[in-house]
C-alpha cells in the first residue's frame, strides 16, 4: 500500500437545505482541530454527486477528528477518503463512508431500551461516550 499523505473528508449537503448545518460542522472542525476548510460547492463537482466541503485531515489528526465527525455528522453524510497519490484507488478503494445506516436494526430494539454507551474504535483509539455525556460539540 502506498504512504498516505492525508486525508479527505467531504461534508454532503443540499443546498440550501443542509448548508448551513454543513457550514457549521466544517467550521466547528476547523476551528476545533485546525484542519484546512475548503470552499462550500453547492452543486457537484469533480466526482462529488452533491454539494460539498472539504476538510483536510493529517494522518496524526485521523484518530482524534473521524469520531468527532462521526458524533456530530447529525443526518449528513461525509465521505473520507486516503490521499496516495492514486487518485482512482483513494476515491473507489481508500475510503470511509460516515452515513446513516442501512441495518435492520430491530434485533437492537428488542430489548426495548438503548444501549447507554456508545463507542467508535479508529486507528486502535476508543473513544466512549454516555447517552448522559454526548452533548454533541456544536448546536
Amino acid at each position: 500500500m502506498s504512504e498516505i499523505e492525508n486525508f479527505h473528508a467531504h461534508v454532503y449537503y443540499d443546498a440550501p437545505k443542509t448548508r448551513a448545518q454543513a457550514e457549521k460542522l466544517c467550521a466547528a472542525a476547523g476551528e476545533k482541530f485546525g484542519v484546512k476548510v475548503g470552499r462550500m460547492h453547492d452543486n457537484p463537482v469533480g466526482p462529488h454527486p452533491r454539494g460539498s466541503c472539504q476538510l483536510t485531515i493529517g494522518v496524526e489528526q485521523f484518530a482524534d477528528i473521524v469520531p468527532w465527525l462521526v458524533l456530530n455528522r447529525g443526518a449528513l453524510t461525509i465521505f473520507t477518503h486516503a490521499q496516495t497519490g492514486n487518485a482512482l484507488k483513494d476515491h473507489t478503494d481508500h475510503v470511509i463512508w460516515l452515513e446513516t445506516s442501512s441495518l435492520n436494526v430491530l434485533p437492537f430494539r428488542a430489548t426495548g431500551r438503548p444501549s447507554s454507551k456508545r463507542s467508535v474504535t479508529v486507528s486502535g483509539l476508543t473513544a466512549t461516550s454516555s447517552r448522559h455525556d454526548a452533548t454533541p460539540m456544536i448546536g
